[in-house]
């Protein structure tokens, strides 16, 4: 708000050429041609100084900037977005992402090479997902692709959805030998032990179209409408999808378990929200907005050391080492000219952040 007294100098100098004024140049009063030709440039100035602590304290972009940073950059030959990584132990896993892309590494993710799916040339498959127990390895994508190895990833077999499978495949689950679980972008969960030749399911309805679907060791699900008004939670033994409001009127962006079975939420307005207790979904805390800078987060993540990571738009990575009480911006991450969609940490320490056009971080510590 400009205060009263610069709208009253605006509305003195800036008079409309129609009202009378004294024609004497000496004429004292600020109506004077003499007293408005020198405070026009005063009020320039007094106005940009106005806006200047007005607009201050509606935009926050001074976080301080870490000494160092735990990532490394690590070079892909694509352009292609990078959406998942898994491992079959700790030096070998694989990368998949859009445009059909699978790479592989054989050094824990310091370097990748192409990889090529016996897939049908003309169809463009987005591979969204991928895990492995040991050498059994599952990769989901759209549209309607789902792949399974016994053999660590060397050979990939095709398997035949129904057709009347709701919705895209959009995670997959190893849990053992031929057994998997797989939930599909409506929320459908589905499961197999005979490595997907039958499928059961684990839910008799669907959470509705989805923007952002986790899961956690325990089997629990968590999900985001596709228009960001609510999400919803589904755990074994529960017939149906249980939905809940979201807090604010900020549209949700993504959602997820923290390390110790609580959820965690990011929505438009770059607001982050911690649960306070994991066997209430509707407890919520204050929204944390660690820096405005124009760009939202996408998501979030513990390393090992416990240390919040949230990535977002035009190489936004910031990280809390207080458990989100104060943030810094990561150096590496912010010289990166793309946008982080996900950050992985594996069980055995190993961290990824997956952005797109081809740009990933390796975590070194």
């Amino acid at each position: 708000m400009i205060p009263a007294l610069i709208r009253s100098l605006i509305r003195t100098i800036a008079l409309p050429t129609s009202t009378a004024i004294p024609m004497n140049p000496l004429d004292p009063t600020p109506t004077s041609p003499r007293w408005r030709a020198l405070l026009q440039p005063l009020l320039s100035l007094v106005i940009c100084v106005a806006l200047g602590f007005g607009l201050s304290g509606c935009v926050t972009t001074g976080l301080p900037v870490a000494a160092s940073s735990p990532w490394q950059p690590v070079p892909l030959d694509t352009k292609s977005n990078p959406l998942a990584v898994a491992f079959t132990d700790n030096q070998h896993g694989f990368l998949v992402g859009s445009n059909r892309l699978i790479e592989e590494t054989n050094d824990g993710g310091a370097s990748w090479a192409p990889r090529a799916l016996a897939l049908p040339e003309e169809e463009n498959f987005r591979l969204i997902s991928i895990d492995f127990n040991g050498n059994e390895g599952w990769i989901a994508g759209q549209p309607g692709l789902l792949l399974h190895s016994t053999d660590g990833g060397q050979n990939w077999d095709r398997l035949l959805l129904d057709t009347k499978l709701p919705g895209e495949p959009y995670l997959i689950t190893a849990l053992g030998a031929n057994t998997a679980e797989l939930a599909t972008n409506v929320g459908a969960v589905y499961a197999t032990n005979d490595g997907g030749s039958s499928w059961q399911a684990k839910v008799s309805d669907a959470a509705g179209s989805v923007r952002d679907l986790r899961r956690d060791a325990e089997g629990r699900y968590v999900s985001v409408s596709s228009l960001g008004n609510f999400f919803a939670t589904w755990q074994p033994g529960q017939d149906t999808w249980q939905v809940h409001q979201r807090v604010s009127s900020q549209r949700l962006q993504s959602i997820g378990y923290q390390p110790d079975g609580a959820l965690w939420m990011v929505a438009r307005g770059a607001q982050i929200r911690f649960n306070s207790d994991a066997a209430d979904p509707e407890a919520w805390s204050k929204a944390i907005i660690p820096i405005t800078n124009g760009y939202g987060y996408l998501d979030m993540a513990w390393d090992p050391a416990g240390s919040i990571w949230a990535g977002g738009g035009s190489g936004t990575l910031l990280a809390s080492n207080d458990g989100g009480k104060t943030w810094q911006k990561d150096p590496v991450g912010s010289q990166q000219p793309s946008n982080f969609t996900r950050i992985v940490f594996t069980d055995d320490g190993k961290g990824f952040v997956l952005g797109e056009r081809g740009s990933l971080l390796r975590w070194v510590g």
